[in-house]
């Protein structure tokens, strides 16, 4: 299961690397950059609820396979387009919100799948590992990915993405357990109303959701932009940006390593706080530098923060949460966890024409650590796990 999504990973930064340079290419607009993304992530928002619902209604794996085949469906149209010389902006667009209604009701399902593959105590680390292996992704993908751009062409990067659905198709048919929930005869809307209520009796998941929406809404955009800052602020090409992702993607392995060395520490919630403050005083530092190699230094501590917080919270999330409400409650915090990326992309990409990329970022920055002592100082529900 493991290979086979780590697989899909790399093939999707492959094409993450590919669609932001010809979004960027074709229109020459930052602002189409960010409505890319935010196409890409808000399904996420409007319908992961639902696919709470669903994975805590049917077999979870199939869920995820449909959602596979929807993923590889829309790489395989969209490597057709370009391979026939008539793709336009909105073609790419449209296929971004159409993958990611998929992901929709695939994140819930492949949430609630891990807790039923692992022991409770070794939550954490799997959480940790699962972050080891979409970070995986981001440098091995964006290294493959900047190749076959440069080397082979757009087609391909789009075209070995639709083919690396082929791993967890195969490794979810080869998967045993079974998902069987009692058929309670409730409607969606009153199951969803179970989740959303047994969030509001637990005395930190409010907390921990609300942060989950501000850290990706001023987080994500870092990576959203990066093309912008090879491209505008570097005076670099495909290179550039392929080494700001690699150079992210490491730090973020070192990052989830740490959290996998560490286990099921006491005080998860400070380490998380403690963890945004460093993202965004990197974010900050690397969003205000000239200096190419200071860049990457600071975008290599940024991932590690990243991906630290991320993993930190999500394990906070899974350890409360009982497996019968773990698909709602997982895609409300999908809601919260995705959602934030679509407006925090949106916003930036409105905002980066009339001040300036690194003005925006450094902003965001800075908005994170406000964020996190906040959390630390005053709403302390969170720094209390």
């Amino acid at each position: 299961m493991w290979i086979g999504a780590c697989a899909s990973s790399i093939g999707t930064w492959m094409q993450k690397v590919a669609q932001s340079w010809l979004v960027l290419t074709i229109s020459g607009s930052p602002f189409l950059l960010g409505l890319d993304a935010f196409l890409g992530e808000i399904p996420i928002f409007l319908f992961s609820l639902v696919g709470g619902v669903i994975a805590d209604r049917i077999d979870r794996r199939r869920v995820l396979l449909a959602s596979q085949f929807v993923q590889m469906g829309c790489a395989f149209l969209l490597t057709a387009l370009i391979a026939f010389h008539v793709v336009r902006v909105w073609h790419i667009l449209c296929l971004s919100f159409v993958a990611g209604f998929a992901q929709a009701f695939g994140g819930p399902a492949y949430q609630a799948l891990i807790p039923m593959l692992v022991k409770r105590n070794d939550m954490p680390n799997a959480i940790a590992l699962q972050s080891i292996q979409f970070n995986v992704a981001r440098v091995i993908g964006p290294v493959l990915g900047g190749l076959a751009l440069t080397k082979l062409g757009q087609v391909w990067c789009f075209g070995l993405n639709g083919l690396s659905f082929l791993a967890p198709v195969i490794s979810l048919l080869m998967l045993s357990a079974r998902f069987l929930p009692e058929n309670r005869g409730e409607t969606i809307f009153a199951s969803m109303k179970q989740g959303i209520g047994f969030i509001r009796k637990q005395s930190a998941m409010e907390a921990l959701i609300a942060l989950a929406f501000l850290m990706t809404a001023l987080g994500i955009p870092l990576i959203t932009f990066l093309p912008v800052f090879a491209k505008d602020v570097f005076q670099g090409g495909p290179t550039v940006f392929t080494t700001f992702l690699v150079v992210s993607g490491m730090g973020s392995i070192v990052g989830a390593l740490t959290v996998a060395a560490m286990g099921n520490i006491r005080n998860k919630g400070r380490v998380a706080l403690s963890m945004l403050i460093l993202l965004g005083a990197g974010m900050a530092g690397f969003s205000l530098s000239k200096s190419l190699v200071l860049s990457c230094f600071l975008l290599f501590l940024t991932g590690a923060s990243l991906i630290s917080v991320f993993a930190t919270i999500n394990s906070l999330v899974q350890l409360i949460t009982t497996d019968e409400m773990r698909g709602r409650v997982m895609s409300i915090y999908n809601v919260a966890f995705r959602g934030g990326m679509p407006f925090g992309s949106l916003t930036t990409g409105w905002l980066v024409p009339k001040f300036t990329a690194p003005i925006v970022l450094a902003v965001n920055g800075v908005l994170l650590v406000v964020l996190a002592i906040y959390f630390l100082v005053v709403q302390r529900r969170v720094a209390a796990l």
